[in-house]
């Protein structure tokens, strides 16, 4: 998402930015984990909704 909540597109899609309030309450909820979770994993992986997704899948499954 953009600083700009006006403006919209596919950088809002494709980026988690984690110092934004908003951002960390959509992603949070739209990917079922904590705030600690969500910013660990972008610190991690970098701020890529992909890359975020497969880092906590990987980490779920090997805490099975």
């Amino acid at each position: 998402m953009t600083d700009d909540t006006t403006k919209r597109g596919q950088h809002d899609r494709i980026r988690i930015n984690v110092k934004q309030a908003f951002e960390v309450r959509h992603w949070t909820q739209a990917l079922g984990v904590t705030r600690v979770a969500l910013t660990a994993a972008v610190k991690a992986v970098g701020p890529m909704v992909q890359d975020v997704k497969r880092y906590l899948i990987e980490r779920i499954q090997s805490a099975k």
